[in-house]
């Protein structure tokens, strides 16, 4: 829950950087990327494509194990990094959450056309973990998510999220979060 001093500054700063289709968002814990990743998938609906881009340690699996949490599915949330890809199905009669952790794949759709993601999409919501040049001809319409942290040796949680929703399906979304 937001301390008013949170939530002011989590509406502080999407209210001055929102236009129609983005938004930034600060958080400054695990606990926070969790609840923002909760928010946002109050927001997602099946056909929904997330395509996550940060540093190592950003906080991409922590903001997805909130989308979970908040789509309601089963079974832990974790990095799918040797696996490539999971399916979490729904308990509350929602879509099920597909996540697909890219970073071990370099090529493009090509090589990711073997998850058979084209398929799951109409009737999932998909987060892509390392998307960037590999999943955008999936669909004209995407939540790209960046989060940016500060780099380093440090242990610094603060985390600048930016929400930039892509195409028709996100063009009228409020995706101020705070």
């Amino acid at each position: 829950m937001d301390t008013p001093h949170d939530q002011a500054t989590t509406n502080t700063a999407t209210t001055n950087t929102a236009t129609a289709n983005r938004a930034t968002v600060e958080v400054d814990s695990p606990e926070r990327m969790q609840e923002l990743g909760r928010r946002l998938a109050k927001l997602l609906r099946p056909g929904d494509l997330v395509m996550l881009t940060g540093e190592l340690g950003a906080g991409k699996t922590t903001l997805t194990r909130g989308l979970g949490e908040g789509l309601g599915v089963r079974g832990a949330v974790t990095s799918p990094t040797f696996v490539i890809a999971r399916v979490h199905p729904s308990l509350v009669a929602g879509p099920p959450l597909v996540h697909v952790d890219a970073y071990r794949l370099g090529g493009g759709l090509d090589e990711m056309e073997d998850l058979d993601l084209d398929v799951s999409l109409p009737d999932s919501v998909v987060v892509v973990e390392w998307g960037d040049g590999k999943v955008e001809e999936l669909t004209d319409d995407r939540l790209h998510v960046l989060i940016h942290r500060v780099v380093g040796d440090t242990d610094d949680d603060r985390r600048t999220v930016v929400l930039n929703g892509i195409g028709a399906r996100w063009a009228d979304e409020d995706l101020r979060l705070g």
